[in-house]
């Protein structure tokens, strides 16, 4: 551990039918004369009449006069005012990241890692629309390594008090993370690794998902979606070394769809300050093509998680495991011996363990500190391909990270931390954060 001391957003419908009547009914008040003295017997009716009719001109000129052009600002939205847009919700995201490392200094970098924008519209009482729109890393070019993506984009239709449905592009709900990933819902600068390296947050797929909100604090996600496709494994890249579901997901970006998978999550809150859950996804991932030589492959993605929250306290833990079938044959169309193959692994697994107290609170100042210890290993396992042609397991990385969490408010959060790796120590770094979500 002394490596560790070195290295530290609904929108209100302003006006409403009543509200406009109310408002004429006022401006007819005060655009209304002071009473007058009552005219002489012998007064000229005409004139009367022509003076009252002047009166309701200038009355219906004011309530046919338009509102006064609203200023640009963080109330408007596309040139009205947000209380004019009660059925319209924008929310987004962001973090900015300062990484450096001990053993590695030509690796240090400052980095605006992603900006994301969601706008939800609810059509009508039971149907809304969801959207999201993802930047990373600043510069989007053919020369730079910024990205665009669509995060998420999808209608949720409400069939019963209790359930939903959902259609289109969505997270999957699989672990903590991956949908719930704002920065200020996180401990640590960065996104630990088995959420990442296992889990490959943040993960989405196109297809139809239905939801459960039921009695005794339970929360069940099922569905049908697109999946992974190993046809993208590049077996001469370390990409897939990182995240073998990193490296072969599709993000409903012309995805190929003849496999398609079938997953399911269960979460119970039916305790104070408890959340137990469990997730779990198969589908396969070879698609009929020919890089894959006709050989089915699918994969199997599950993990189960506990969080406790007493008092200030934060305690969770989390386990994940992925398998993925049919590598043999699969592997053995790029068979090498040399060191710059990256087989398709047939296992892989990662579990971690964190607390967080919270340990001081001044005004809207809040300071978390938290120490996570987590195992990962994205090669655990692979296929018998026969004597020396089988490739060796991958030793498994451990990282400790102690670090803080500062809350600004509810809607920002200022971070630090200290990584320290046990397998490749070129890694040992220090980490600086700025997040904010709304």
């Amino acid at each position: 551990m002394n490596h560790t001391t070195h290295i530290l957003r609904p929108v209100v419908r302003a006006a409403l039918w009543c509200t406009l009547c109310l408002s004429g009914a006022a401006a007819w008040a005060q655009a209304a004369p002071a009473p007058t003295a009552p005219p002489a017997p012998n007064a000229d009716v005409t004139s009367r009449l022509e003076a009252l009719a002047r009166e309701v001109a200038e009355l219906k000129a004011k309530l046919a006069a338009p509102a006064p052009a609203p200023v640009n600002g963080p109330d408007v939205i596309n040139g009205a005012p947000a209380s004019a847009t009660p059925d319209t919700v924008w929310s987004g995201y962001g973090e900015i990241n300062y990484n450096r490392y001990k053993n590695n200094r030509a690796n240090d970098q400052a980095d605006l890692r992603r900006l994301v924008l969601g706008m939800n519209r609810r059509l009508d009482a039971r149907t809304q629309l969801v959207t999201e729109i993802e930047y990373e890393h600043a510069v989007t070019s053919a020369d730079d390594a910024g990205e665009v993506a669509i995060e998420q984009a999808y209608v949720e239709r409400e069939l019963h008090p209790l359930w939903s449905a959902r259609v289109g592009l969505f997270l999957m709900p699989a672990g903590f993370l991956n949908e719930s990933h704002e920065p200020t819902a996180y401990y640590g600068v960065e996104r630990n690794f088995v959420e990442t390296a296992i889990i490959p947050s943040t993960w989405r797929e196109g297809g139809v998902q239905f939801l459960g909100n039921l009695d005794g604090g339970w929360r069940v996600q099922a569905g049908v979606s697109t999946g992974f496709n190993f046809a993208k494994w590049d077996s001469t890249s370390a990409e897939g070394a990182e995240s073998p579901l990193g490296a072969t997901h599709q993000e409903l970006a012309q995805a190929k769809a003849r496999n398609l998978a079938l997953f399911g999550a269960v979460n119970w809150r039916g305790l104070p300050g408890v959340q137990l859950g469990a997730s779990w996804f198969h589908g396969g991932a070879s698609h009929a093509q020919a890089e894959a030589a006709g050989h089915r492959m699918a994969v199997t993605l599950w993990d189960v998680h506990g969080r406790y929250t007493p008092d200030a306290w934060d305690l969770q833990a989390l386990f994940a495991q992925g398998t993925v079938s049919g590598t043999a044959a699969f592997n053995s169309l790029s068979l090498s011996s040399g060191p710059d193959w990256y087989p398709v692994p047939k296992r892989f697994s990662g579990g971690y363990v964190q607390a967080a107290y919270r340990l001081w609170q001044v005004d809207d100042y809040t300071f978390k500190p938290f120490v996570r210890w987590e195992r990962f290993n994205t090669a655990q396992a692979y296929a018998d391909l026969g004597p020396g042609l089988t490739q060796t397991a991958a030793r498994a990385e451990i990282v400790r990270t102690l670090g803080i969490n500062i809350d600004v408010g509810s809607h920002v959060v200022l971070k630090a931390d200290g990584q320290v790796f046990q397998k490749d120590r070129t890694l040992h770094r220090f980490n600086l954060g700025l997040g904010w979500s709304f």
